[in-house]
């Protein structure tokens, strides 16, 4: 059995050890240097060349490195083998820490307090109860639930949109238009943890900000392809929303002068909401290996019509 494995943005070397301490019968190959590709059986890859791999004749299985495979889907010679999802407890917990740390960060004031600190200002500003505050989160799957959950045990008023009605416990659960509309009408932050498919592009805009609460806060923590980028400064910038914190971007890395940066309303980090470590995912890597062999249902397999 050969694996190729594809990332320019990932710990090649890392990732090969923990492949073979738990399949050390399974040969790794780092592109570009791959040897004949007709021996290749697996790609574990994230964002690989458009055409790359298509060009293995022998594919079995592909398995994304990251829980999005937009970018593999926008390639139009994608072989027709299963394509897996990455779905693991590191990455989910990562994405839960990052959602709640985004949430405290605007509603305990954290910047404001930094601000007072250099001024050497001891001056409490207060902070309303969890209990009062509403977060409506975009997308309740894997993420999305991991993240409801945490921001729920934390006592918060937690909601839920999704494209079919979900259970979550202390969730509240909407789904369609008009549960769209109710939920960002009672959304004091919004976070977007949408797969990214062409119904849900764009769709943090300015018609969806008008709908929050004034005074609201946009989280983004999906796909830079979900936010209308021109929207949200004039949104800001008229004080409809408080502010934003935005780890994904349409172009990444975010260039250079790109007016997101210096926004003092507008928190930037570089796409690490969740990451996924391999000392904690690549166990999930060899076990879609050996379903496969086996014959047996794989887990997390993406339904390309859906584009998740």
């Amino acid at each position: 059995m050969t694996l190729l494995f594809c990332s320019t943005s990932d710990n090649a070397d890392r990732w090969v050890g923990e492949l073979r301490k738990r399949a050390p019968n399974l040969e790794v190959r780092v592109w570009p240097e791959m040897g004949d590709p007709a021996e290749i059986d697996y790609a574990l890859v994230w964002k690989p060349p458009h055409g790359l791999l298509a060009g293995l004749p022998n594919l079995k299985l592909i398995v994304s490195l990251g829980a999005g495979v937009e970018a593999l889907l926008l390639d139009p010679t994608l072989p027709q083998v299963p394509l897996v999802r990455m779905v693991t407890d590191g990455l989910t917990l990562d994405m839960a820490g990052y959602v709640a740390m985004q949430v405290l960060r605007w509603e305990r004031k954290l910047d404001a307090y930094a601000e007072l600190q250099k001024a050497g200002r001891w001056e409490p500003l207060g902070h309303r109860p969890a209990s009062e505050v509403g977060i409506g989160i975009l997308g309740l799957g894997e993420l999305g639930v991991a993240s409801a959950r945490t921001l729920a045990s934390m006592d918060y008023r937690v909601m839920g949109w999704s494209r079919s009605p979900k259970t979550v416990s202390g969730v509240e659960s909407f789904t369609g238009e008009e549960g769209l509309h109710a939920m960002l009408g009672q959304s004091d932050l919004l976070v977007c943890l949408l797969p990214l498919t062409e119904d849900t592009r764009d769709i943090l805009n300015a018609e969806l900000f008008a709908r929050l609460p004034k005074g609201a806060v946009v989280i983004n923590a999906a796909r830079g392809g979900h936010l209308a980028e021109a929207d949200l400064i004039p949104a800001i910038d008229r004080g409809h929303l408080a502010g934003a914190s935005l780890d994904v971007f349409a172009d990444e890395p975010l260039p250079p002068g790109h007016p997101f940066w210096a926004h003092p309303r507008i928190h930037v980090t570089p796409h690490i909401a969740g990451i996924t470590h391999p000392s904690r995912a690549a166990e999930t890597v060899v076990e879609a290996i050996r379903l496969f062999e086996a014959g047996q249902p794989l887990k997390n397999v993406v339904d390309r019509a859906k584009g998740y």
